[in-house]
Parts: structure tokens; C-alpha cells; sequence
């Protein structure tokens, strides 16, 4: 008499079903570190152009003088996910990093940096600036 090898049907929709809660677990936890990853970047880009703007400010004393940032979206190459534009007076500047395509939806929402170091976000200032 042989015996049957193999999975019957019960035995494979259960495994199908493990797999989608997993996934259903996973997705989120990575959703979350992509969008950690990308406000760190946009973080990385607002800090390289307030070093600009002040090295710019000890050349010619105003904000006002510097030209064209650097960088002016994050990432540089590829589909933008923060826009960076600058506010600059003579003597102040604000930075501001704004989420467009997949980060559209961030809980950050806008990330800024003024010329004294103070650093802003719409969502939580020390989750959106500390990771």
C-alpha cells in the first residue's frame, strides 16, 4: 500500500495565512524606518545648507548674498521627497525641508532650521529630529 506525499490544501492556506500576518506585522516597522531614513537625509541636507549660508554670512556679512543653495531637494538624484527652500533676510535665515511625494503623508510634516540653530518640525520635534 503506498502513502500519499505531500501538502493537502488545509495545510497550505494555513501557511498562507501565517505569511499574511507576518507581513501584515512587518510592512508598518518598515514603512517606518524608509521614512526615519528619508527625514534623515532631508535632516543631512538642511544642515549642509546652513553651513553654506554661513560660510556665505563671514564672506559678506548678510544671508541675503549667498546664491543658490546647494541642495534643494532630498534626495539630490532621483524623485524628490523634501522640497528645501530658504527664507534668507540680511541678517536671518530659515531653512525648511517640505515633504512632497512618498513622505507627503509624514507625521513630521515640515522640518525647518533657522540661522540660530533652532530646529522645528509640525509633528514631534524630538521624534522628528533625533532619528
Amino acid at each position: 500500500m503506498a502513502t500519499d506525499r505531500g501538502f493537502t490544501l488545509v495545510e497550505m492556506l494555513i501557511v498562507v495565512a501565517i505569511i499574511g500576518i507576518l507581513a501584515a506585522i512587518a510592512y508598518p516597522s518598515y514603512t517606518q524606518y524608509v521614512q526615519r531614513s528619508n527625514r534623515a537625509e532631508a535632516r543631512a541636507a538642511l544642515l549642509e545648507n546652513a553651513q553654506f549660508l554661513e560660510r556665505s554670512y563671514t564672506t559678506a556679512n548678510r544671508y541675503d548674498m549667498a546664491g543658490t543653495l546647494p541642495h534643494t531637494q532630498s534626495p539630490e538624484n532621483g524623485d524628490a521627497r523634501y522640497n528645501i527652500a530658504v527664507a534668507a533676510a540680511e541678517q536671518s535665515f530659515m531653512l525648511s525641508a517640505v515633504p512632497t511625494g512618498s513622505m507627503a503623508g509624514d507625521a513630521c510634516g515640515t522640518l525647518t532650521l533657522t540661522n540660530t540653530g533652532v530646529r522645528g518640525a509640525e509633528g514631534d520635534l524630538a521624534q522628528c529630529w533625533s532619528r
